[in-house]
């Protein structure tokens, strides 16, 4: 079995496009159970399936959730041969149903014989005439489509759409700040989509829930989360230590924000360790108390990495509408405790300044012992 698999932001690396296309082609081979090979074409890039029980619903559901594949195919396969590729086309032809029809071809190898006009010319033709089927070049009830390439030619007729975007790696890594909301899971897919490797933080209290059965819905976050990149490490953090401390010390109104920079100090320390180059927050201006710009500026000050809110300009139905799309929107909306909404005065402060929150900050001792202390507590899991 052959698989045509297309990419679009790729073709636009320049000389850099090698290094994503091997970073992808990797991508794929590793998600694809089984004995595979995976090649790299000009402009495409070649999947051929050895297991006769890789059935096709199976491979598309693994493929349609690669970053950085716009669109595949299942394909046969042909000699750099106008007659093996009409021995192959009408095959294909004759195993499907329709009554109009088009051939749209392409030619890389320029050395082939035909270009791409004549190939679809003498392919139509073929059709037409062997299996009487009509030509209609406006509103097709099928288009074959033909790709002859450097080493070989392949036929088929439906392209199935990817998500594009960048291969995951290729961009480097970073942390993402996991809640049970719905907003972290879509920010951590948009990271995704731009080549990133996450690793997925979480924060829990033990008095709102205790034990592995409560955090069960951060679980199958991750499990869905993975079905995009792969291997997902999930790094557990008990943060009620930490927040008993601030909320002896802190008046409610500004526990939430120094909650979040303490959470901030702990993601920095954990990226550090993990050897990444950022934090993915699910931000959204104006979403939430915490998330008017003078308290981000505050929160995202303790960060010692860069801090990258992928949805910080988008409404709460687009973040749903991609939440429904990835498979973690019926998973977000359980209900499940928030360390942040955690003993907090009714109205927060929205207009947090860094002079009075580093000055309040400041009554909260040996702040460097408790983060040690919950980096050297956090659980890790991972999910393939």
């Amino acid at each position: 079995m052959f698989i045509v698999i297309h990419y679009s932001e790729i073709g636009t690396k320049g000389k850099n496009r090698i290094i994503f296309e091997k970073r992808l082609a990797q991508n794929i081979l590793e998600a694809l159970p089984g004995k595979n090979r995976v090649l790299r074409r000009y402009g495409r890039i070649i999947a051929e399936v050895f297991s006769p029980r890789q059935n096709e619903g199976l491979l598309i559901g693994i493929l349609e959730k690669i970053p950085g594949i716009a669109n595949f195919s299942f394909a046969e396969k042909a000699k750099l041969d106008i007659a093996d590729i009409k021995k192959k086309i009408i095959a294909l032809a004759g195993s499907k149903r329709f009554s109009t029809f088009s051939v749209s071809a392409s030619r890389s190898n320029k050395s082939f014989l035909y270009n791409s006009s004549q190939i679809s010319v003498i392919l139509g033709d073929l059709i037409r005439k062997k299996l009487k089927k009509k030509v209609d070049l406006e509103h097709p009830d099928l288009t074959f489509r033909v790709e002859v390439g450097e080493k070989e030619a392949f036929i088929y007729c439906q392209k199935q759409p990817g998500i594009s975007g960048l291969p995951v790696g290729i961009s480097g890594k970073a942390v993402v700040s996991l809640s049970g909301g719905i907003d972290s899971p879509v920010a951590s897919f948009m990271a995704m989509k731009r080549g990133l490797r996450v690793v997925l933080v979480h924060f829990f209290n033990d008095t709102l829930m205790g034990g592995r059965q409560r955090t069960s819905k951060i679980r199958k976050i991750a499990e869905e989360l993975a079905k995009f990149q792969g291997r997902t490490k999930l790094c557990i953090v008990p943060f009620s230590g930490i927040q008993k401390v601030i909320i002896r010390q802190i008046p409610a109104d500004y526990r939430m924000i120094i909650y979040r920079r303490f959470m901030m100090r702990i993601i920095s320390r954990i990226g550090l360790l993990e050897r990444a180059e950022g934090i993915v927050t699910g931000d959204s201006v104006g979403q939430v108390a915490s998330q008017t710009l003078p308290n981000l500026g505050c929160i995202y000050r303790a960060a010692n990495l860069p801090v990258l809110p992928p949805l910080i300009g988008m409404n709460k139905e687009e973040i749903i509408g991609i939440a429904k799309k990835i498979g973690t929107y019926d998973i977000s909306i359980t209900p499940y405790p928030d360390c942040c909404s955690f003993m907090i005065a009714k109205h927060p402060e929205t207009n947090g300044q860094i002079y009075e929150i580093e000055k309040l900050e400041g009554a909260i001792k040996n702040k460097n012992a408790l983060i040690n202390k919950c980096v050297k507590e956090s659980k890790v899991e991972i999910f393939d």
